[in-house]
């Protein structure tokens, strides 16, 4: 695999000169300051100043978490801004085409309608695997992006190391391995080797583990290179001020994070445990995130059951290989004894 960034990156994105907001010219120091540089209401009420348009006290946390570079972050409204970023930073509309790996998250399908970007589909093996083979066959001149959703979306499972690694080997388009949920698996993150790997782009989020789906924190890990590239078509203050003080303030309290991630954990076991019990839940698929997908014997009959009990699950009976799954969210004690008691009525 010969992988070069200049060859892949839009034309009209390469001359491209990022802007240059007030907030980049001059960041507060916390020093008094007279600013009087960017228009803004001069009246303080704690968000009357635009925020740090690159988020420097909050990516300085991150990296030191992750053992990453700063230059190696770029913080979104989001992950769906991200991604939506990367499309269109790489992938020319009408010619160029991106490759998926359903069933996974629905978001990179739309995006690529969005874009006028081709979504070519290689669907998972049996054993929801990815097919390397046949999505190296799949691959031509003008594919610029393949997602590889680990742990994924919705069946749970984390992809095989092996398979990953050989289409980082293989491909010399931009691998973008989706992680929102790496913080529920036993896998190691692939940002341990970012190095290793000039075309690999990692995506991760604050919605899940973190518990900050309302403020909207996306993050992507690349190569400065990359990083460098997507800045330049990035809105200049895409993350808001209360989205970064809430964020800071809730990674640095790592270890609440740490507590609530082995609740879930605990608590998903619990609810395995339960849904093995259940008659008409025929697959319990193995999971490495905060949600288990079954088979049962008529998902859309047992989900209206549900319903009626006042519990809301997912009906993932539509998504190719699916047929006749419910996607269980692992919620506190007191919702999982709910969802387990329902369950047990239903199953008499």
């Amino acid at each position: 695999m010969s992988f070069n960034l200049d060859n892949i990156t839009r034309e009209n994105v390469k001359g491209l000169s990022p802007y240059s907001s007030a907030r980049d010219e001059y960041v507060s120091d916390g020093s008094t300051m007279v600013f009087l540089d960017a228009n803004e209401n001069p009246f303080e009420n704690g968000v009357n100043r635009y925020p740090d348009p690159q988020q420097r006290g909050l990516k300085a946390i991150l990296a030191e978490q992750k053992g990453i570079k700063e230059e190696n972050i770029l913080l979104g409204n989001g992950s769906d801004e991200v991604l939506d970023l990367l499309f269109r930073a790489f992938c020319e509309p009408k010619q160029d085409n991106i490759i998926t790996l359903p069933p996974t998250y629905g978001m990179y399908k739309v995006l690529s309608g969005i874009n006028l970007v081709e979504n070519r589909e290689v669907l998972l093996t049996n054993d929801f695997e990815p097919n390397v083979e046949e999505i190296l066959k799949t691959i031509d001149s003008n594919t610029k992006l393949l997602f590889i959703c680990s742990p994924n979306n919705p069946t749970g499972n984390s992809f095989s190391t092996k398979a990953i690694e050989e289409l980082l080997n293989s491909f010399s388009g931009l691998v973008v391995i989706d992680e929102a949920y790496i913080d529920f698996s036993s896998e190691e993150s692939w940002t341990s080797k970012l190095n290793e790997y000039p075309n690999l782009i990692i995506t991760q989020t604050l919605s899940k583990a973190y518990g900050m789906a309302g403020i909207r924190l996306g993050i992507c890990i690349a190569s400065a290179e990359i990083i460098a590239v997507i800045n330049k078509i990035k809105p200049p203050y895409n993350v808001n001020q209360l989205t970064q003080e809430k964020a800071t303030s809730r990674v640095l309290d790592i270890d609440a994070v740490k507590n609530e991630v082995s609740q879930i954990l605990a608590e998903r076991a619990k609810l395995e445990e339960a849904l093995k019990t259940v008659s008409f839940v025929e697959i319990i698929c193995p999971t490495d995130a905060n949600f288990i997908l079954t088979k049962v014997d008529d998902a859309t009959l047992r989900y209206n059951q549900l319903l009626k009990k006042g519990i809301v699950v997912r009906n993932r009976t539509t998504q190719p290989l699916c047929a006749n799954t419910l996607r269980f969210t692992v919620g506190t004690s007191k919702e999982n004894n709910s969802v387990i008691t329902a369950l047990k009525e239903l199953s008499k």
